[in-house]
């Protein structure tokens, strides 16, 4: 299988940005762990600060790949623009956030994505990706 992971703005900064919230890890670090955890499968990595190539990436993978894991960051709470390129490509896409978004801030409470995904999960660290991941392979 062919799978997209999707990172939003800021998470370029993993490793870097509030470790008490998001860790102490690279995501290129972490990256590389799951490229051998599924090494039957071929994974990408984008990430973007812009909405609209977040918006470009996913039409462009939307009708060829078997599945997209996004954390859509920031973006999650605001774009509805993300929302409607979800809601027309054809391949799944799980949601995935690093923090527990219920134990943060009140605007973080709403998510624009969360019910044209496939799934979501939030506050698993890092290993949120890899339990997304197995779920599109189920």
């Amino acid at each position: 299988m062919k799978i997209l992971i999707l990172n939003g703005p800021n998470l370029n900064l993993l490793g870097k940005r509030e470790p008490e919230i998001y860790g102490d890890r690279s995501f290129d670090d972490f990256f590389e762990e799951l490229k051998s955890q599924f090494p039957t499968h071929s994974l990408e990595y984008y990430q973007s600060n812009h909405e609209g190539d977040l918006i470009d990436k996913l039409h462009e993978v939307g009708f060829s790949y078997d599945g997209v894991v996004f954390n859509p960051g920031a973006y999650t709470h605001t774009s509805i623009a993300l929302r409607d390129a979800i809601t027309g490509i054809e391949s799944p896409v799980f949601e995935v956030h690093i923090s527990n978004l219920a134990a943060r801030e009140s605007f973080r409470q709403t998510s624009y994505v969360k019910d044209v995904c496939v799934g979501s999960i939030n506050g698993m660290g890092l290993e949120g990706y890899t339990v997304a991941i197995e779920r599109l392979l189920s």
